[in-house]
């Protein structure tokens, strides 16, 4: 796990060229501390910070050559099933013309690079893991920046007329010295909406990310990207298999993806919430671990948010080395500077993983499992059974939709919150569907709310396009559920939080339930296997009886910290000082901000605090990162 840059150019000297990238490799310090690499030629100059987790000899730094010099590597991941491609590359298959590749390292890296010689693009289809790379051939003056399936890794780029720069991480682009970036004021809206941006933009205009299961190709001072892996299929795997198959195949695949998780060089251990997930994940890691596992749980001192009673009883069961960390809202203020300083990409949830990461870092640790993944395959947020219920009125679209508005204004009446709110919208829309309710679902605002704050950009435009292409398939609604969560809030919430935080303090965080195999079983299964009746009914019954009664059957609060508290007395002057700069920015329409904080301080029950935690987290990052409009 690394960090890695690149600035492909003909405008700029060799000289200008290293200069501008061993500027980002500074940036990015945090991502690696063990070594820092660059290397170089008259097109491109590629960098590379390294945080050792597989072969921590000096032979596993990169930028990487081989012997011959004509391909070079800067990785940023893992590749979980690289020991098995290794022993193929050593081997020349009869007939084939392949030659065998002798290996210099013991690291993943010379196999991504192996491989990607002997196979060419075909490589990402044997490759099983989270990375981002780039591959330079300097014989064919070819780049190729390739990132994971699922979008694990990240990938950030600039494409424009001096070039092409990339790195992990956005603000080495922004404070690398090539160009004054500014706020992407057409997204700004669907922040509001979505608490981040949804790729392939980003809150800076012209700064995009390589989606997920996608390559750059960078030749002749061209670039074009190709998907090489969709998620927008369900395949029929499950459609012969019993119910007990099922749930034996399930835990199959998710045994092995712990297993090849659990390959490192350095200490490793797994966050414990004490949910279904965390707790799944830490009884597997025991079952094929020889070592005793450290697990790290965050407690609170308001009681009603903290999870800590239920993490102790797992790292009970399995004889953990269980660390938790109590947390106190002068605690959480002193750390504040520090997650928010470490923000990337801003956002409403960063803090939270920061917490825990410095913590388990702290503890020295170097890797961490990771239950993130778990609600979205198996049906555990509430939108599964939201969704769910809807397919079942679709009669409401035969009643005249004046009546259906006449309906939801009365039930906004009697209701005044936010679900209050979202029913009302919902019933107004010309169609009343999963593809038009999902989006409103994981909105913080209606359109209408919306509108009132700012008027700029279309907030709506790119989860339209991700619902028009999230597959419909009778008796795999929950499927497509799935894939609507991974491809908005999973991949652009909760795992660029999961990288940004975790990496802020060197620490690699694996993920099992994000195996592509696992995750393509998980979504060909059909609803009624899935369907919500209890908590993650199949992925429990798949576990068998690894985890107790208290577990399964607890009450689901989810990873969160008491906000609500916080942002009125704590954090209120922070916030305060955040909302009136943000507003005197004259993004959003005049005096709607600081109408939305008093309603809030007011106790206005239809503004919650993560309607305005992360306005605040969005001027305080443009702050501190110089962003102007």
């Amino acid at each position: 796990m690394c960090g890695i840059n690149g600035f492909v150019s003909e405008k700029f000297s060799q000289e200008e060229k290293t200069t501008l990238v061993k500027k980002m490799n500074t940036t990015l310090a945090h991502r690696g501390p063990d070594n820092d690499g660059v290397w170089i030629d008259e097109h491109l100059c590629l960098g590379h910070r390294r945080l050792s987790i597989i072969d921590l000899s000096a032979e596993g730094n990169q930028p990487f050559s081989t012997a011959d010099k004509r391909y070079v590597i800067t990785y940023n991941g893992e590749l979980y099933n690289y020991r098995e491609l290794k022993l193929e590359l050593q081997r020349a298959a009869q007939g084939s013309g392949n030659i065998p590749y002798f290996f210099t390292t013991n690291s993943d890296t010379e196999v991504v690079l192996a491989a990607y010689i002997r196979y060419g693009l075909k490589c990402l289809d044997l490759f099983n893991g989270m990375y981002a790379f780039a591959i330079y051939d300097t014989h064919e003056k070819k780049l190729i920046v390739a990132r994971d399936r699922i979008g694990v890794k990240p990938l950030y780029y600039h494409y424009g007329d001096d070039g092409l720069i990339f790195s992990s991480e956005i603000r080495p682009i922004l404070h690398s010295g090539l160009k004054k970036f500014k706020l992407n004021t057409d997204a700004v809206g669907e922040y509001a909406m979505y608490q981040t941006v949804l790729a392939p933009r980003t809150i800076v205009k012209g700064i995009h990310v390589l989606m997920p299961g996608h390559y750059l190709c960078f030749e002749n001072n061209k670039a074009t990207i190709t998907q090489y892996y969709s998620l927008n299929k369900i395949s029929n795997q499950a459609n012969d298999l019993s119910y007990a198959e099922t749930c034996n195949k399930v835990n199959e695949l998710l045994s092995l993806s712990v297993q090849r998780r659990l390959v490192a060089d350095v200490p490793f251990g797994a966050f414990l919430s004490g949910g279904i997930d965390s707790s799944a994940i830490v009884g597997l890691m025991s079952k094929v671990s020889s070592e005793k596992i450290q697990t790290f749980n965050v407690s609170f001192d308001e009681s009603e948010f903290s999870e800590s009673k239920y993490a102790r009883i797992i790292a009970q069961k399995f004889n953990t080395q269980h660390h938790e960390i109590k947390l106190s809202p002068s605690d959480f203020l002193k750390q504040l500077p520090e997650a928010l300083a470490a923000t990337d990409h801003p956002g409403g949830d960063g803090p939270n993983t920061y917490i825990v990461s410095k913590a388990t870092k702290n503890a020295g640790i170097t890797m961490a499992l990771s239950g993130i993944g778990g609600d979205e395959l198996f049906a555990g947020y509430d939108v599964f059974k939201r969704m769910a219920e809807l397919q079942k009125k679709s009669w409401l679209n035969a009643v005249p939709r004046i009546a259906r508005k006449a309906a939801g204004y009365a039930i906004k009446q009697k209701n005044k919150s936010v679900s209050g709110n979202k029913i009302e919208e919902l019933l107004g829309q010309p169609s009343i569907n999963f593809r038009t309710a999902y989006p409103l679902n994981r909105s913080l605002y209606t359109q209408k709310e919306l509108s009132a704050l700012i008027n700029s950009g279309k907030p709506f435009e790119q989860i339209e396009k991700i619902m028009q292409d999230v597959p419909q398939i009778e008796n795999h609604l929950l499927s497509a559920v799935s894939i609507a969560e991974i491809k908005t809030y999973l991949q652009n919430t909760l795992l660029r939080d999961a990288d940004q935080m975790s990496m802020a303090v060197a620490l690699e965080v694996r993920e099992p339930f994000l195996d592509y195999k696992l995750l393509e079983f998980a979504l060909s299964v059909n609803d009624e296997y899935k369907y919500p009746h209890t908590p993650k009914k199949l992925l429990i019954d798949s576990l068998g009886e690894l985890l107790p009664s208290e577990i399964v059957n607890r009450p689901k609060m989810g990873f969160t910290l008491p906000w609500q508290y916080w942002l009125k007395n704590e954090l209120k002057s922070f916030c305060e000082k955040n909302i009136a700069a943000l507003e005197a920015k004259n993004i959003f329409t005049k005096n709607s901000l600081l109408s939305l904080w008093n309603r809030f301080i007011n106790g206005d029950k239809t503004i919650t605090w993560a309607r305005v935690w992360h306005l605040v987290v969005l001027n305080n990052w443009m702050d501190t990162n110089n962003i102007e409009l």
